[in-house]
């Protein structure tokens, strides 16, 4: 019988955090319930699946805390916090444990265990990494790694990790290695497989691509996602256009406008084409000549470049953190180190001129997105870790 679970997010945007949690809550169905604290789309599909929600909108002086922030908001919070935390633990009454999906709702999920007396996991799904290592702000504060360390060892039962990299760096911070385990993201294939060569065909009338290269870039629009590295690649591959399937969040709503005014300064406007949140990844990814991954910092796992995987797609994408976990370099994909715009482009362009390394790249990435991060996988992995918290409490 499957534990009954309490699910807790901060977020209410729908990102790759959010879409692995939706498959592990819909997996618990009937046994399980997501509290987020912010109403938007991300409870829009989980009621779409079928799952319990409840929303406890969160007071602007915790949602207002960011992983870079400093000690006098987060004390400004804690009254906040607190009081978070304690209709959390009312809320978990009904269930024997808290999995929590960020940073954010760990410090809450771990005073409401403490206030309900249930055990709690924490689902960390970023790297914990220091400002000195960190760019564009993808990073988080000293005080919140050892505050997160802290809780990590006295108050939380299991940390699971989205890949190794982001388990090394829970280590470096100070939590402890018994507490972490590592269970890869894992994705179904099921969406790409259904695409049909007229759905692909119909798109690419729709968006006015016909007879051109098509490079993908999927993903919110946020510096350290660096979109910008692929516009800067653009002047050196004639004719090939791009597509930035992703939009921004209200603080990175500068870094948009930003990228607008670069593709023109670059004289871009007619070949990179801004589309937006789109429901339809699996599409544009088979559209996509090549799909490609442009972090200028590193990535926690990488979960983009999966699906371009299962899209049969040729991946190319920057080293660093999780990646070299998934892409073993020219042997299923493109691995360029970051920020580099003239080795992005000199990768595309070789792609794009050979089109039978294309072909075998795309099938051995197919092979290792079936093989090594299935959903299934993720979903046993997982499941696992909510067994083995439940027998021991």
């Amino acid at each position: 019988m499957k534990p009954r679970v309490l699910f807790l997010d901060h977020k209410a945007s729908v990102g790759g955090s959010e879409l692995s949690l939706l498959d592990i809550a819909r997996d618990n169905l009937g046994t399980s319930r997501v509290v987020l604290l912010a109403d938007g789309p991300f409870r829009q599909r989980l009621e779409e699946a079928g799952i319990e929600v409840e929303v406890l909108p969160a007071p602007a002086a915790v949602s207002g805390i960011s992983r870079e922030g400093g000690l006098g908001r987060d004390l400004l919070a804690l009254p906040h916090v607190l009081g978070l935390a304690r209709r959390v633990a009312k809320l978990s009454r009904r269930y024997e444990l808290i999995y929590t999906n960020s940073q954010k709702a760990l410090i809450i999920g771990a005073l409401a265990g403490v206030i309900a007396r249930k055990p709690v996991i924490w689902h960390q799904r970023a790297l914990l990494t220091r400002h000195a290592q960190a760019t564009h702000n993808n990073y988080f504060s000293g005080g919140h790694r050892r505050l997160a360390a802290l809780l990590s060892n006295l108050l939380i039962k299991r940390v699971i990790a989205n890949s190794r990299a982001t388990a090394e760096a829970l280590v470096e911070a100070g939590v402890r290695a018994n507490r972490v385990r590592v269970v890869h993201n894992g994705i179904d294939p099921s969406p790409f497989e259904a695409v049909a060569a007229t759905e692909v065909d119909d798109l690419r009338r729709e968006l006015g691509l016909e007879g051109v290269s098509i490079v993908g870039a999927f993903g919110r629009l946020t510096p350290w996602k660096g979109q910008h590295v692929l516009l800067e690649a653009l002047p050196r591959l004639p004719d090939v256009h791009a597509l930035l399937v992703g939009e921004a969040t209200p603080q990175d709503q500068a870094y948009a406008k930003a990228l607008l005014q670069q593709s023109k300064d670059l004289g871009l406007e007619d070949r990179v084409h801004f589309v937006g949140f789109r429901r339809d990844i699996p599409r544009l990814m088979r559209l996509s000549d090549v799909v490609v991954h442009t972090s200028v910092a590193p990535e926690p796992f990488g979960r983009v470049i999966v699906e371009g995987m299962l899209a049969r797609r040729p991946v190319v994408a920057t080293r660093g953190g999780g990646v070299p976990e998934i892409i073993d370099d020219e042997i299923n994909g493109v691995l360029v180190p970051p920020g580099d715009a003239k080795a992005l482009a000199g990768a595309l362009r070789g792609l794009l001129a050979d089109p039978a390394k294309t072909r075998v790249l795309a099938e051995a990435g197919h092979a290792t997105a079936l093989e090594k991060f299935s959903l299934r996988a993720m979903l046993e992995g997982v499941a696992e870790q909510l067994q083995e918290v439940v027998a021991r409490r």
